[in-house]
């Protein structure tokens, strides 16, 4: 049974629904579990709750919003709860091509050490067709980027290829993957909760691939916005807490350095508190790393 999650909040008219309805009717997907944030799915999404010609759509609220992470995980329990031995975790902010599922299934059925495979995802705006992500990496100061962002769509980005990270924007994981690495850690709320689940899994073994012959179409962010300066705050304060839980002592200093000097440019205030959190955190992000036990 393959399921997908698709965790959403507050995100602007009519597309939750282009999401919804396109992992339907891309075909390969028997249950999509929306986690909904912002208590706003049900009434949007109406009819849609109803289906039941090969695809089942819930909806699970959240009376308050539990960030990116901790609702994703409220979905995969769901979704494993159900039977799913395959889930993929989907923005609320696409859409995808028509048998998507095909090359992610193809590649897990080839590898059972794969714990999970991206698609190709393409910015939804772009004419002609540019690169969001094919995988994701970490410069040498901790920050996370999308691999082949902004680059034009084209024959270096055909070929599926084994990546270090994935993106939490579109992925489809195994279900013991999911199982072996306890899920996202909650407490990061939005950001680098990819890259720490990527790292974590690693550490036991688990290899990722990106199969571009499957695509998504990605808005980018359309959801975040409403989060205004928490969005650079949450980036920051995460990029410390990855650094301190996986980074290199050299790259931590980098790391460090980089917040220090983002001090001078604004927003100063919100640089500040992410600089402040993020080093008050650090000492926890240093015990897991120590712990270094499965799911830590």
């Amino acid at each position: 049974m393959l399921a997908a999650v698709i965790v959403t909040f507050r995100p602007p008219d009519g597309m939750l629904a282009r999401a919804v309805d396109s992992v339907v009717e891309g075909g390969g997907v028997d249950l999509v579990v929306v986690v909904d944030n912002g208590n706003l799915a049900t009434r949007v999404l109406g009819t849609r709750l109803q289906r039941t010609e090969g695809c089942r759509v819930e909806v699970l609220q959240s009376p308050e919003n539990l960030g990116f992470g901790a609702g994703a995980n409220v979905g995969f329990r769901r979704c494993l709860a159900a039977g799913a031995s395959f889930v993929a975790l989907l923005n609320d902010d696409l859409y995808v091509d028509a048998d998507w599922t095909v090359p992610l299934m193809a590649a897990m059925q080839a590898n059972p050490r794969l714990g999970a495979v991206q698609p190709k995802l393409l910015f939804a705006e772009s004419n002609p067709p540019r690169v969001n992500s094919v995988g994701v990496s970490l410069d040498r100061f901790g920050a996370g980027n999308d691999i082949g962002i902004d680059e034009l769509d084209g024959p270096s980005f055909v070929d599926a290829a084994d990546i270090e990270m994935f993106t939490g924007g579109a992925v489809l994981f195994r279900r013991e993957f999911l199982e072996t690495t306890k899920m996202f850690d909650e407490h990061w709320f939005l950001y680098y909760e990819d890259v720490d689940l990527a790292l974590r899994g690693a550490r036991l073994g688990w290899r990722y691939r990106c199969e571009p012959s499957s695509v998504v179409w990605h808005h980018g962010s359309a959801s975040a916005v409403s989060l205004g300066a928490r969005t650079r705050y949450l980036q920051e304060r995460n990029r410390l807490w990855a650094l301190a839980r996986h980074g290199s002592p050299s790259s931590m200093g980098r790391g460090l350095l980089l917040s220090l000097r983002r001090l001078r440019h604004a927003p100063r205030q919100v640089h500040a508190k992410a600089l402040f959190s993020g080093m008050a955190g650090m000492p926890r992000e240093c015990w897991h790393r120590l712990l270094r036990s499965p799911g830590s």
